[in-house]
């Protein structure tokens, strides 16, 4: 995978762990030649993302509508910055510039963004890997509620499956990477081992 799209929040949240988890990813793409594309923000997680990986060497590629550059004070120290019309766009081009995506811990934006790519998947517009990184259980009633709704019988059990669900980076990007292989292709929901 040449790259890899980070959605994640402009806060840091309340634990650290979400903080260090954002920084720790950055650095492990970096250190895998895997670039990043994210928000473009230089706040809260998002920079954190965008710093450690840029600190190891890695490439990174903002993408921020111009209604959010001054909001989400968009990073001025990357690889590239590509500042768009509006969040549909922003997101097309996340996409476009993409080979999979993940989740850390967000809030509205992070799980719309998420969703969306999910459901781009589910009817057939991708077909890239895609991760929620569960940091500290931060998605654990996600997940139950998404496997409510298969339950319930509006998700098909294989759109259920495609969601990647991991609790540690190092192993969120192995899965990634086995989707990507589908030969050898596994999908886990696990607790830390």
């Amino acid at each position: 995978m040449g790259r890899i799209c980070v959605f994640c929040g402009s806060s840091t949240g309340k634990d650290p762990l979400y903080l260090e988890t954002a920084r720790r990813f950055g650095e492990l793409l970096a250190g895998e030649g895997i670039g990043v594309v994210y928000g473009g923000g230089d706040v809260g997680c998002m920079g954190a993302l965008a710093d450690s990986a840029l600190a190891a060497g890695g490439e990174v590629i903002g993408v921020i509508p111009r209604a959010l550059e001054a909001k989400e004070v968009a990073h001025r120290g990357l690889t590239a910055l590509h500042v768009v019309g509006s969040m549909h766009e922003r997101k097309a081009l996340m996409a476009e510039l993409s080979d999979g995506f993940a989740a850390l811990p967000g809030g509205l934006g992070t799980l719309e963004e998420f969703f969306e790519i999910a459901t781009w998947s589910q009817l057939g517009l991708h077909a890239k890997p895609f991760a929620l990184l569960n940091v500290g259980g931060f998605y654990d009633h996600l997940v139950a509620f998404i496997d409510h709704c298969v339950d319930e019988g509006f998700l098909k059990p294989a759109s259920r499956n495609s969601i990647i669900v991991e609790y540690e980076p190092e192993r969120a990007l192995e899965e990634m990477r086995a989707f990507s292989r589908p030969h050898t292709r596994r999908w886990i929901d696990r607790e830390e081992t």
